[in-house]
């Protein structure tokens, strides 16, 4: 199966497809660059044929995500962010979407 980053705003850059098989942990990566003192790192799920679900807003290095049996990891300067997957299904196959806000 697939999972697909889309770019939600100008400061914010993400790869376009990627693929794994069940039960293979997979990494999601973004770019904010330009990420400021003020914005929460955001990463949104939007499952085929429903509303993006938030997964996580926050200004931590690092975030244990139990209800998707994931992590995030953020660098130490915030300008990459990484969504780990540790055992993906075919229920997990959506849009990830990376964001800054406030």
């Amino acid at each position: 199966f697939s999972v697909e980053g889309a770019m939600v705003r100008a400061q914010v850059q993400q790869w376009p497809t990627l693929k794994t098989t069940e039960g293979t942990s997979i990494n999601i990566s973004c770019s904010h660059p330009k990420i400021q003192g003020t914005d929460f790192i955001q990463w949104y799920r939007q499952l085929s044929g429903r509303e993006p679900e938030l997964l996580v807003s926050t200004l931590k290095e690092f975030e244990e995500l139990p209800d998707i049996g994931g992590q995030l990891s953020v660098s130490g300067d915030q300008r990459r962010s990484w969504l780990w997957l540790g055992r993906p299904w075919r229920g997990d196959a959506a849009v990830y979407y990376c964001a800054l806000g406030p």
